[in-house]
Order: structure tokens, then C-alpha cells, then sequence
């Protein structure tokens, strides 16, 4: 069901001269480190998601918001798309290159450029990595809420262009909860401030247009982020299933006793004993399922709220319950659920990590569904996911090395992906479209709906030289998707 990705249906000029091009940004922009060997551009040719790779023509490592603007003036006089890219660690292709494009790295804009203890806010450049946000405001007793499990690594460029959430983006919200002003540069070269210092801005919300908005619309110069009090004191109880259903029904008891967790994570046996085997955490290894739910805040409250999800979780049939002793074995926990994905990776040569969400209440039934769809396809499926708010990661295990083991992990995600629209879900929560899923935005939206994205699109960037063949799929494609869909489902029209 794959349909072969081709930058050229989507805007992309493959007509371009890279020597001229790298001559007129040589001299438009002095000082710029510009990329051309091909030694030199094998590092960048992909993001997270590494089984689509494509060399980028050249990339381009500015130093100065004067070097990106001139850049970007540049490549709109010449016609050259650009995609930008921040630390390479997401997981939709949004930051894979283009063959025929100029791939904007930031990552020297690394520096945290104010801390305000008085307004909690931050203000960074988009190269700052996630988690150098929180160590700079913790001597002032604050934090950044969102955490992607990359946090070590990510930038927060990258965040707001994917609008990421992580653990704790249930009771804390994602990146456009986070986020109150951005400085953007469009194609053009031109300079806007979405958002305010105050609680809210006049006009559109563009803000929160332009998080999750993949790089397709503007480049992000500066962020200016809430920061949030430390809690008092955070506690975990780790609960185990004997069934994942149960574990997943339990989810929607706990929200429905009135109870916000700081975080509500699940993980079901395959990701237990990977991330068991990998970080020693004293996960049970023997459970169906484990449900980490982390309560914060002031310490009365939060004991009350122990004893009252405790016995949600007793009523719901969970097998054992185990708090945290204390914040070292805390933080194991932790540990465990945010290091799955590489722990997963140790059982199998390859893994594809989808991304869906759904409404919780749907929980039991799409894991059911995913159980099915991984027998019928004969492959693996780990499952690892924010359970609190149904965004769910399930993890199919592959080897790249068998001959069609690559296209059946794509098919068999994108059916997990038309299963979550199907509930009415959605196609991502917090890892974007990219590459990856544009053939899945032909389930999920109609297509007057897409014409709508388009004209977005459009009104920032009309010659559609930013990050072309990503997110939005045009017309053609989705033809051909649902031509390829209906032929799948009736055989008669195959052929």
C-alpha cells in the first residue's frame, strides 16, 4: 500500500544547479558554513526515523539570525526549498532533506537567552535542548513541563515545529500549552512575533497554528516558554495486570474518579521485560501489563489522591501495587518508561514507532485491535504510550534485512493508524505527519478539509518552497491512495 515518495508532486524543483546555488549563498551570506561533499552530508540524511534517507543537495549551518535570513531571501529568489531541522530526533520524517533543497540546520542556536524567576518565562533560541531549559530554572525552584522522552537531546525548535507532548502532557499540556510568543522568519526573509509576554494576544491565534505546523509555514528564531513551580512532592504507583484490557479500562476509572495524574503511563509485556532487561527498573516482568501513574503537588493532597487511585486500581483487578519508596526509585521507574524505545530496539534488528491517539475510553478495544492486526501480519508489536490522554506508541519489531519485512511493518502501521481514526482517534499525538503518515491524512480528513491546510499553507508560504511533500497531501495522492485502499478491499477490482 506504500506510495513511493516524490518531492516533485508536492512543489519541490528538481531543476536547480547546485553549484550556482552554493556560489550565490556563498556570496549572499558571508561567513555561512555551507556542506556540499557528499562525506559531509550522509549525517544528515535523515531524522529519527531512519528507513527513509535521502542526501540532502546541500546543508547549511548558520551562526546568526542575520545569516538565516539571508539565507532564506536567497533561496526564495532562486526557487530552492528548504526544510529546516533542529536536533534530528524526530520520528516522522518532518526533518528528512530533500535531494534537490537546502537543509537548514540550527543547532548553533543553542542559547538560553533569559531567565524571568519573577514571570516564569524563558526566553531560548530554537537549538536549546529541552531538558537545559529545566536544569537553567531550577535554581529558581521552576521547570519546563513538557518532556519528550528525547528530552536529553531534543531541541525545542523542534518541539514547537512537531508540537511534542511527553509524560507529563496530561495534567501539564503539550508544547502549545506551553509556549507564549515565537520569532519567526518566513521565505520571504521577514520577521514575526506570534503570541505576547501577556496571557493572550489580539488577533488569530496564530501561536498555536504554527506548533505543529512541521516547518511548513515560517522558521522559529525564538521561543519564549512558561515556566512552572516545582511541586512540593511527586509520588508513583506502579500497578500490574494479568490483562491488558483491564490495565487499559483502569485508565478511564482513574480520570472518572476526579483524579488528574501528573502523568499515567502503560506499557504491556514485550516493553516491560525490554525495559526490565535494559535498565534493571523492578518492573514485574511476569504482568500483561503495568500502569505508572505519577500524582504531584502538595503533600496532603497528593497522599489523599494515592489512596484513592489505589483503590480504583484494586477495584479495576490490578494484581500488585507498588509506590515509589522514594525519588531514587521514583526516577527508576521513570527510567524504565522512558528509555523503552531504545530497550525495544535491543530485541529486534528493526522497529517502526507509530504514533496514534484515541479517546480513552476506546483503550481496551484498540489494543485488542492492534493484537489482531499483529497476528494477521505476522509481526511483533510492543506497546508503549501516554495512556492518560490515548496517545499510544505502538512499536512493531521488523528485520530490514528479510525481503518484504519493511513494506509489511508500513502496511501493518498504517492499519493501527485507520483503527485510531476509526474510534475517533487520530493519526498523531505529538510525532507530526512528516513523511511518514501523509498517506494516512487521506483517511483522516476530507478533502475539503485538506484544501483548508492548503490555503494555510499558502498564506505563508505561496511558493510552497518550505518543506514541500511533507504533512499535506495533495489531491493526486489521496486519489490514488483510496484507489489503491478500495482495490485492497475488493479483490474484484484488482488487476
Amino acid at each position: 500500500m506504500n506510495i513511493l515518495y516524490d518531492e516533485r508532486l508536492d512543489g519541490a524543483a528538481p531543476q536547480l544547479d547546485k553549484t550556482a546555488i552554493r556560489d550565490s549563498l556563498a556570496q549572499d551570506v558571508p561567513g555561512l558554513t555551507l556542506l556540499h561533499r557528499e562525506e559531509d552530508l550522509h549525517p544528515f540524511e535523515c531524522d529519527g526515523l531512519s528507513v527513509y534517507r535521502t542526501l540532502p543537495m546541500l546543508v547549511a549551518l548558520p551562526e546568526t539570525l542575520a545569516q538565516v535570513e539571508q539565507l532564506l531571501k536567497t533561496c526564495h529568489r532562486l526557487g530552492v526549498p528548504v526544510v529546516t531541522r533542529g536536533a534530528g530526533t524526530g520520528l516522522s520524517g518532518g526533518a528528512m532533506p530533500l535531494e534537490h533543497g537546502v537543509l537548514l540546520v540550527l543547532s548553533r542556536f543553542s542559547r538560553i537567552l533569559e531567565i524571568d524567576p519573577e514571570a516564569r518565562i524563558a526566553r531560548v533560541e530554537p537549538g536549546v535542548r529541552n531538558l537545559a531549559i529545566s536544569e537553567a530554572a531550577s535554581p529558581y525552584g521552576l521547570y519546563y513541563a513538557p518532556d519528550p522522552s528525547s528530552q536529553i537531546a531534543c531541541s525545542i525548535g523542534g518541539n514547537v515545529a512537531e508540537n511534542a507532548g511527553g509524560v507529563h502532557c496530561l495534567k501539564y499540556g503539550l508544547t502549545v500549552h506551553n509556549v507564549i510568543k515565537v520569532e519567526v522568519l518566513t521565505i520571504e526573509g521577514e520577521h514575526m512575533t506570534l503570541g505576547s509576554d501577556a496571557l493572550d494576544a489580539p488577533g488569530f491565534d496564530l501561536l498555536a497554528l504554527f506548533n505543529g505546523s512541521e516547518g511548513m509555514l515560517g522558521v522559529v528564531t525564538e521561543i519564549t516558554v512558561k515556566l512552572l513551580p516545582k511541586p512540593e512532592t511527586a509520588k508513583v504507583l506502579m500497578a500490574s495486570f494479568d490483562d491488558i484490557e483491564k490495565a487499559g479500562n483502569a485508565v478511564g476509572s482513574i480520570i472518572a474518579a476526579g483524579i488528574i495524574p501528573g502523568g499515567l503511563e502503560m506499557m504491556d509485556n514485550l516493553a516491560i521485560r525490554a525495559a526490565e532487561d535494559f535498565i534493571g527498573a523492578g518492573y514485574p516482568v511476569e504482568a500483561e501489563a503495568i500502569l505508572l501513574c505519577e500524582l504531584d503537588g502538595v503533600e496532603a493532597d497528593v497522599d489523599d489522591d494515592c489512596e484513592t487511585v489505589r483503590r480504583v486500581l484494586e477495584a479495576a483487578g490490578a494484581t500488585g501495587i507498588q509506590q515509589a519508596r522514594d525519588d531514587a526509585e521514583r526516577a527508576l521507574f521513570w527510567a524504565g518508561r522512558k528509555n523503552a524505545f531504545p530497550a525495544v530496539g535491543r530485541m529486534s534488528p528493526d522497529y517502526y514507532c507509530m504514533d496514534g491517539t484515541i479517546p480513552r475510553r476506546e483503550l481496551a478495544r484498540v489494543l485488542k485491535g492492534i493484537s489482531d492486526l499483529s497476528e494477521q501480519y505476522g509481526l511483533r508489536v510492543a506497546n508503549v504510550f501516554h495512556a492518560g490522554d490515548g496517545n499510544m506508541h505502538p512499536l512493531i519489531l521488523f528485520d530490514a534485512n528479510t525481503p518484504g519485512e519493511l513494506d509489511e511493518a508500513e502496511a501493518l502501521g498504517g492499519k493501527i493508524l485507520e483503527l485510531c481514526v476509526e474510534v475517533g482517534g487520530t493519526i498523531t499525538g505529538e510525532h507530526g505527519v512528516g513523511r511518514e503518515k501523509i498517506n494516512q491524512m487521506c483517511a483522516q480528513f476530507r478533502p475539503d478539509e485538506l484544501a483548508t491546510f492548503r490555503a494555510a499553507k499558502a498564506a505563508f508560504d505561496p511558493t510552497g518552497l518550505l518543506n514541500p511533500g511533507k504533512n499535506i497531501p495533495t489531491p493526486a495522492r489521496c486519489s490514488e491512495f483510496r484507489t489503491i485502499k478500495s482495490a485492497a478491499a475488493d479483490p474484484a477490482k484488482q488487476g
